[in-house]
């Protein structure tokens, strides 16, 4: 329903330009990377302060209007879709680096300001903030998606990285989280309840995140193995021998086939590692030669080791741009993008289960994935419009992750509930759902906080 005229005319007060109801700008904040789709939200404002996002949940709590947190707008589940109309609060004008506190080995920041954009700030510190999702998104996104990424198996995800939260809950009440101390044990972690809760209980408008020393050397390579069985087998053998990767990417056969029409490389077009080193030149000598003697005895061959700073940047170019690639493999498709993540001792199977799923279902469906920590990932295209094409890739997706949930895993590693994952939340957590609901009840009693999103209905 539209805003109400009494809302609009206080939002435009507090707000000016900034508020928009006008066409073009709801489209741009109703798109998403993947199948998913929704009409555009009512209205969309650009805060530029804490106090203005807290006048406007006020507002919008008054008039009972939902409200969608957006950021870069690179999330896979259709997190900031206004599915039941409402207020896009877009918080990409919020993009301070606040303080940098180089002897904490911390920053504080606002939500709009994207990683890369912290990182080129922490150059001259000697410091860097670890997180690399593959997009370059927003912080405040990251951690309402509880992000992750190619470099979690050495330095965690945003959960592990993010020390304290400044929140502004559905009512327009503003909270703190967490301590600048490295721990504490006083009440609730009540940031770890704001990591990952995907804007349903409210507006994250700053983050304290901690940082980490730049590698003194880094070394980077890829190489090919004869199946997709020996590239997920050598993975799981490299992390139970205790070599210490900062990165382990798993390509199969179609990525590496999408690398090479995309990109322009060359490639073996079947399954790839890719991997990184950090530490002293001594060590990282050493780790990579251990892998490479490792890689060897799977089969591993035809090692390209980048050590210079342009190698090493063309190299993960090369994997971030993997979704771009991958559509291009089918001209005109969108995707439906899952992930799931099992334990260590189960990659390699699951793996192979779902490779074989996509192939049955007669899908073109390339599998990338952060596999150091069990984290894989399935791009499954489809034609827009296509019924059956996509509800065969959804047949994939919840085999992937009713396979991943019978070993201890869980439906997704990094990607979110959102809309896509929202029906398994029960498989996967049982009663624990209705706990989730009491605290989404508690903190966002009238339901506006990025509705029909991450708890599922009740029975």
């Amino acid at each position: 329903m539209p805003i109400p005229v009494q809302a609009a005319e206080a939002l435009s007060q507090l707000l000016g330009a900034r508020f928009s109801q006008s066409q073009a700008d709801r489209d741009l904040h109703g798109v998403s990377e993947t199948f998913h789709r929704a009409p555009p939200p009512d209205a969309v404002v650009w805060p530029l302060s804490t106090d203005e996002v807290a006048a406007v949940m006020r507002i919008c709590h008054q008039h009972r209007i939902p409200v969608i947190g957006w950021g870069t707008g690179t999330s896979l589940e259709g997190h900031a879709l206004a599915i039941h109309g409402g207020i896009v609060i877009d918080l990409m004008k919020m993009d301070r680096v606040i303080e940098v506190r180089a002897g904490d080995l911390q920053a504080s920041v606002q939500p709009g300001v994207t990683r890369e954009a912290l990182n080129t700030e922490l150059r001259a510190t000697g410091l860097f903030f670890p997180v690399d999702p593959g997009a370059n998104a927003s912080l405040g996104g990251m951690a309402a998606t509880r992000a992750s990424g190619t470099t979690a198996v050495r330095y965690g995800t945003m959960r592990d990285n993010v020390l304290a939260l400044e929140v502004v809950l559905a009512d327009g009440r503003v909270i703190r989280t967490g301590t600048r101390a490295a721990k504490s044990s006083a009440g609730y972690d009540l940031t770890a309840l704001f990591v990952g809760s995907e804007g349903t209980l409210g507006i994250i408008t700053e983050l304290t995140l901690r940082l980490h020393g730049q590698p003194e050397e880094m070394a980077a390579a890829v190489c090919a193995f004869g199946t997709l069985e020996e590239a997920v087998e050598c993975v799981t053998a490299t992390i139970q021998s205790g070599i210490p990767m900062a990165r382990i990417e798993f390509v199969d056969g179609d990525a590496a086939r999408a690398f090479n029409q995309y990109a322009g490389t060359h490639l073996h077009e079947g399954p790839h590692l890719m991997v990184e080193f950090h530490g002293s030149p001594a060590t990282v000598k050493e780790d990579a030669q251990k892998f490479g003697e490792l890689a060897a005895e799977f089969g591993g061959q035809g090692f390209d080791w980048a050590t210079t700073p342009e190698d090493r940047a063309a190299l993960w170019k090369m994997r971030h741009g993997a979704y771009r690639a991958c559509l291009a493999l089918r001209p005109g498709a969108t995707a439906v993008v899952t992930d799931v993540c099992v334990p260590m001792s189960h990659l390699a199977e699951a793996v192979a289960a779902a490779a074989a799923d996509i192939r049955a279902e007669g899908l073109i469906g390339p599998m990338v994935g952060h596999v150091g920590d069990g984290n894989f990932h399935s791009q499954l295209l489809i034609m827009p419009g296509d019924a059956a094409e996509l509800a065969a890739a959804k047949r994939v997706a919840t085999r992937m992750a009713e396979r991943a949930l019978a070993v201890g895993g869980t439906i997704t590693g990094e990607h979110g509930v959102g809309v896509g994952k929202r029906p398994l939340m029960r498989a996967q957590h049982g009663e624990g759902v209705a706990v989730m609901a009491a605290i989404k009840q508690a903190l966002d009693p009238e339901g506006i906080m990025n509705p029909g999103k991450l708890i599922p209905d009740a029975n």
